[in-house]
């Protein structure tokens, strides 16, 4: 597959998820989606980078989320450098 035609895909997935307009859309939506796990790992993410954002230790955050020190890095690193968590969590 070339990059150009995932390139449209990625962008009819962003499509379709600024289209769900509910909890219950959302719900349906992510669980034809993603496994089980997939959902639990993202908010997993979600929890972590607000747990950071209210300064929270690694030691903290992993406690209270069981999410890998590998990912926890990732989140911060995302937290610290991206605009998504930043806008969406509070």
């Amino acid at each position: 597959m070339n990059q150009g035609n995932l390139d449209q895909m990625i962008d009819k997935l962003y499509g379709v998820i600024a289209k769900l307009e509910t909890k219950e859309d959302c719900s349906e939506f992510f669980d034809c989606l993603c496994t089980n796990r997939e959902i639990e790992q993202m908010a997993q993410r979600l929890e972590a980078a607000a747990l950071l954002k209210q300064g929270k230790t690694y030691n903290q955050v992993i406690e209270q989320t069981a999410i890998s020190s590998a990912t926890l890095s990732r989140v911060s690193r995302a937290l610290q450098y991206g605009q998504g968590y930043k806008k969406f969590v509070d």
